[in-house]
């Protein structure tokens, strides 16, 4: 196994691979029904492309250009060009509305934007005509001509035909170092108007390295195949599901997206992939249904895996149980491992906390499942559950090589190394703020086990205080909560009051199963439907069982739809928006209390 280099910048580090990996496939998209490889070699003719045409129109080193597009290769292509020409890539979701762009381009003051499709560049074109710094706009697909003021339009494949394949002179040129900017990547706003976090070469690579530790150590650096889902303008997917399969000399296949995602695996078959906790939970209600559709064998099976899983991971598995995890091993868990490709060496769970009993339900199937943890302004993996330190899937593993870690007073976690970000751009303030002598505030509350393991109990700012004092970490009974067949997603509130209520989003087909087994027609009147309230109700009590009095849901109010990020209740990494949330609901969440 080949030690990792000591890369000076991210555009150094793919071209090595590229050199290296020459006519092997890298870049993967489905076209017309088939998958379609770009190989190393091309997507460094690419790169050295579109960096020479970057130049060409007048771009200068450390001049920003924002980037618009799905998952698809020419994201990759696009991201490093910009750093290859020395400009610094803004990426930006594709969820974003007029008014998020044109916060962007305004903050950051991008020069240029690439765009991906018609579609994308609806709400962005406004945007950047109204710009007072937006020249030129670069459409990956036809754009639609019309009055554009200043900007000027250019075509990607004119651009890239006319800007030459010097691959040589265009790794030469990459002559910058791990502390300059490579990104401004805009956190997704929880609460309030994104930031721009600036992240270095060093943080990005910092962060390739420690994974790149994880994967080598625990399970064996080989030809890793990855399969891209998660937004790539996210840091998560930025660094996770780019820069470290880069580092890796890895393929990528990019999703056709959320519909298509569970045959994308069975025929992509990844090795490795990056995903959000919401996705697991959603992966396992299906391979419960699918399982409870086929008679009482596989559901008994299903049963003896669960129980043995459990005793497994807590280390009490007994020699009596080891016949039955033999038949297990060669009937349940290669049909479960089928659907995730038969040859996931581990999934990785991030962006959000995962449910343990998620993580649990997993190993029990044979599956690999570490939960990691991270920020934007940290590049964004913080630490890493790993096999060699023991997987317990209450915490996030320990820091990842290089990391320090260390826990305030208050019990905030503190980080510092080079994965740290350099600050928000052109925001002293919240940079003071939250960089303190070298070490990041992370705003996350939590603790180290004797393993070494990172725990984290809540964020900050989200613990509800009751009215009596009582500290209540929201995300854990959110997460309970969903974990109900009844109920996919949740969010309680109860600040400075006596005790907590729920905002319920029930699951559509479990809701369907209700209406057709009770002869109900289904539809917005059965949100007023005493049965149907009652059998939430009764979910609702069964998790409620399992908490503390002072975490128990007391009531609950049903949403008029689910949280989405085009209704802006969700983030593009999917985390509830509790502050939207509450501006549409709180009157009636208040009403609770009334009766």
């Amino acid at each position: 196994m080949r030690p990792f280099e000591h890369f000076p910048n991210l555009v150094t580090m793919f071209f090595t691979r590229a050199a290296e990996k020459g006519d092997a496939p890298f870049l993967w998209a489905k076209r017309d029904g088939k998958w379609r490889s770009t190989s190393w070699r091309e997507a460094a003719e690419q790169v050295a492309a579109l960096a020479a045409a970057l130049r060409t129109i007048g771009l200068d080193r450390g001049d920003m250009v924002m980037l618009v597009s799905e998952n698809r290769p020419e994201w990759c292509i696009a991201d490093l060009a910009i750093m290859a020409a020395g400009c610094i890539t803004v990426p930006a979701y594709t969820t974003n509305t007029e008014r998020d762009h044109q916060h962007i381009l305004d903050d950051s003051g991008a020069r240029a934007v690439i765009v991906s499709t018609q579609k994308l560049a609806k709400p962005l074109l406004p945007a950047a005509i109204r710009s007072n710094n937006c020249e030129h706009v670069i459409g990956m697909d036809p754009l639609p001509a019309g009055q554009t003021g200043t900007v000027r339009f250019h075509h990607w494949t004119a651009l890239v035909e006319a800007g030459g394949t010097n691959v040589a002179a265009c790794a030469e040129a990459a002559d910058f170092g791990r502390d300059d900017l490579a990104c401004v990547i805009y956190t997704s706003g929880t609460g309030g108007a994104p930031r721009g976090v600036m992240q270095h070469h060093g943080a990005i690579l910092h962060n390739v390295e420690g994974c790149i530790d994880v994967i080598a150590e625990d399970f064996g650096w080989d030809d890793e195949i990855f399969l891209s889902f998660l937004p790539a303008s996210h840091a998560y997917e930025h660094s996770g599901g780019q820069h470290f399969p880069i580092g890796l000399g890895a393929q990528i296949y990019y999703s056709e997206g959320l519909e298509k995602l569970a045959s994308n695996i069975e025929e992509v078959r990844p090795t490795i992939m990056v995903v959000v906790p919401r996705l697991f939970e959603v992966l396992r209600q299906r391979v419960l249904k699918a399982v409870e559709k086929q008679g009482k064998v596989p559901n008994y099976l299903l049963k003896r895996a669960l129980d043995i899983g459990a005793r497994d991971y807590a280390g009490s598995m007994s020699i009596l149980d080891r016949p039955m995890d033999f038949i297990l091993d060669r009937t349940l868990r290669p049909k479960i491992n089928a659907r995730f490709g038969g040859r996931m060496k581990a999934m990785v769970s991030g962006g959000a906390p995962l449910n343990p009993e998620v993580g649990i339900f997993f190993h029990s199937m044979g599956l690999t499942l570490l939960q990691g943890y991270g920020q934007t302004e940290a590049a964004p993996v913080i630490s890493c559950n790993r096999p060699k330190a023991g997987i317990k899937m209450d915490t996030v593993g320990p820091p990842l090589k290089n990391t320090e870690v260390r826990i305030a007073e208050d019990g905030e976690i503190l980080v510092r190394g080079e994965l740290v970000m350099k600050g928000y751009w052109r925001n002293p303030a919240q940079t003071e703020r939250a960089l303190q002598d070298g070490w990041l505030l992370t705003g996350d509350i939590g603790h180290v086990d004797d393993a070494g393991r990172l725990v984290i109990t809540d964020r900050k700012k989200d613990i509800i205080v009751l009215d009596k004092g009582d500290n209540v970490a929201p995300q854990k009974i959110e997460g309970m909560l969903t974990l109900r067949p009844e109920i996919t997603q949740a969010m309680v509130a109860g600040d400075r009051r006596p005790y907590l209520v729920g905002l319920l989003v029930p699951d559509p087909e479990w809701t369907a199963d209700w209406a057709n087994t009770h002869g109900k027609p289904a539809g917005d009147a059965l949100k007023r439907d005493p049965d149907y309230l009652r059998a939430l109700s009764a979910a609702v009590d069964l998790v409620n069982a399992e908490l503390s009095v002072i975490e128990k849901v007391r009531r609950f109010i049903l949403a008029d739809e689910p949280f989405t990020t085009e209704n802006e209740q969700l983030t593009p990494s999917i985390k509830i928006r509790r502050h939207v949330i509450r501006g549409v609901y709180g009157n009636r969440l208040d009403a609770l209390y009334k009766h």
